[in-house]
């Protein structure tokens, strides 16, 4: 949307927008740097039509006492020429001074805020074998920076803003010129800007996020069960486990959350102590393509077998990433009546979907939902129960139908959510 376009009200709700983006998901110090965009596994940049919005910040920014504000661009569509017509052996090329822009911002303990929309059908017609083969040499060009990110060395977001491709793809079934702010309006609701006053309705949500988090960490439950018509799961946790959601400190002490929107709570399971059945209750967007209806079966911690009756190619592809691809590195609980969920869309995004259910993900566990994880080396994260490997891919398995419970070193029994929702008050 063109800013001679914005209505009133809704640039009085991009401005909202942004304070939240600015204030509660970044926590903008006086004085701090903020690199808007930089390279990730699945973007270069920030998208053109998000120039509205990032002229926004970058004022409110300045007025908060930012010392610079800098953006690196992205165009998705040169993704994938590059694909279609690049000479396909300097795949393992990447600029160094994207990577660089971004390595800086985190070394000096600077902010970094990354936009995302999602262009879900760009890359549904290139080969998935060519997507992985660049994506790992990305990943080895992003590592110093993902390892900083991780360490919360710096505070960082992820936000959502709607592009025509996304909101084409979710819309299809009104009319064109008002598909947008129909998406627009969806990411204002989850992101709390509708309400009277956004900023004490996050700072209430990350403290009950917080509150859930501190009742199960002081439990230390040893195993969680996870059943429902489909789907009969243990998941061990590795002594010592720690639950996050909401609000984090960097290491210079400045709260900040990572994702808006945000509705979950997570640990990492323990690599080799995960058993039984698992049926996905949402599709999964990935690599360009739809998975849907897949069942993990699991025996001491390794993914032995994986269907999918949409997107099996894709499954079995990239449960042989690596090692650590056929093993857990997060569960995370999240209420089935959170607003996410209740609008009952797939958004083929995993910042929003992720945050729709309950969900694993295989592949790389978050060091610091281990005590001291974030300075062991990495034969001692293994050993300890930390799973490694170069993705993180999220799969939705809640439903109103799951009921979790929490096994403690007694072996007695406790609920922790029922039909979906907690079983437990805080």
């Amino acid at each position: 949307m063109n800013v001679t376009q914005m209505s009133s009200e809704f640039e009085q709700k991009l401005e909202k927008y942004a304070e939240i983006i600015l204030k509660i998901g970044l926590n903008l110090q006086p004085k701090q740097r903020l690199l808007i965009g930089g390279p990730s596994s699945s973007y270069d940049g920030v998208f053109l039509e998000a120039a509205p919005l990032v002229r926004i910040i970058a004022q409110k920014a300045y007025q908060m006492g930012a010392r610079l504000v800098d953006v690196v661009w992205g165009d998705d569509q040169l993704r994938l020429i590059r694909f279609n017509y690049g000479p396909k052996k300097s795949l393992k090329e990447y600029p160094k001074w994207r990577i660089d822009a971004r390595l800086n911002i985190s070394q000096a303990g600077d902010a970094n805020l990354h936009i995302i929309d999602s262009n879900p059908d760009l890359l549904k017609d290139v080969d998935l074998g060519l997507i992985a083969r660049f994506q790992l040499h990305l990943h080895k060009h992003l590592k110093p920076v993902l390892d900083l990110v991780g360490q919360y060395a710096l505070n960082w977001v992820i936000v959502p803003a709607p592009s025509q491709a996304w909101a084409d793809k979710i819309f299809p079934d009104i009319p064109p010129n008002e598909r947008i702010q129909k998406l627009w309006d969806i990411i204002f609701k989850i992101c709390r800007i509708d309400q009277k006053d956004p900023i004490s309705a996050w700072q209430e949500h990350s403290e009950n996020l917080h509150k859930r988090c501190m009742y199960l960490n002081k439990k230390q439950y040893k195993t969680l069960k996870l059943t429902s018509p489909e789907t009969d799961l243990i998941i061990g946790l590795p002594k010592d486990h720690i639950w996050h959601g909401g609000s984090v400190k960097t290491l210079e002490g400045i709260d900040f959350i990572p994702n808006l929107p945000t509705e979950e709570i997570f640990t990492l399971p323990h690599k080799d102590r995960v058993d039984g059945i698992v049926k996905t209750t949402r599709p999964v967007f990935y690599q360009g393509q739809v998975v849907d209806e897949c069942i993990f079966e699991f025996s001491n911690g390794r993914i032995i077998k994986a269907e999918a009756k949409v997107g099996n190619e894709i499954i079995l592809k990239t449960i042989d990433f690596d090692e650590g691809a056929r093993r857990l590195g997060e569960v995370a609980l999240v209420a089935n009546s959170s607003p996410i969920s209740q609008t009952g869309k797939l958004y083929y995004n995993i910042l929003i979907d992720e945050n729709a259910a309950s969900h694993i993900a295989i592949g790389q566990a978050y060091r610091n939902s281990l005590k001291g994880g974030d300075t062991m080396t990495d034969e001692e994260f293994i050993a300890a129960g930390g799973n490694a490997s170069l993705l993180h891919i999220d799969f939705m398995i809640g439903s109103g139908e799951m009921d979790v419970d929490g096994i403690l070193e007694d072996n007695n029994t406790e609920p922790v959510m029922r039909n979906g929702e907690w079983a437990f008050k805080i």
